[in-house]
């Protein structure tokens, strides 16, 4: 019942609580998660590789900016 008040209110449930979950997922470790969440470990796993945080491109970027600017 509260899920339908708050999508009548423009609140989406859904989309709170993946973010929610991304946010989680991106910053604890999995085990933590599943025990936090009470999700199983193959699940918090697939939320942990889907918000997984890849900082290769930037750092790429990064040192491409530093070097050109030493140039």
């Amino acid at each position: 019942m509260a899920r339908l008040e708050l999508n009548g209110h423009g609140i989406r449930v859904r989309i709170a609580r993946n973010a929610a979950l991304a946010a989680l997922a991106a910053d604890l470790p999995s085990p933590v998660l599943a025990d936090v969440t009470g999700m199983h470990r193959h699940t918090v796993l697939r939320w942990v590789t889907y918000a997984r945080r890849d900082w290769a491109e930037y750092l790429a970027a990064r040192a491409e900016e530093v070097t050109s600017s030493r140039s």
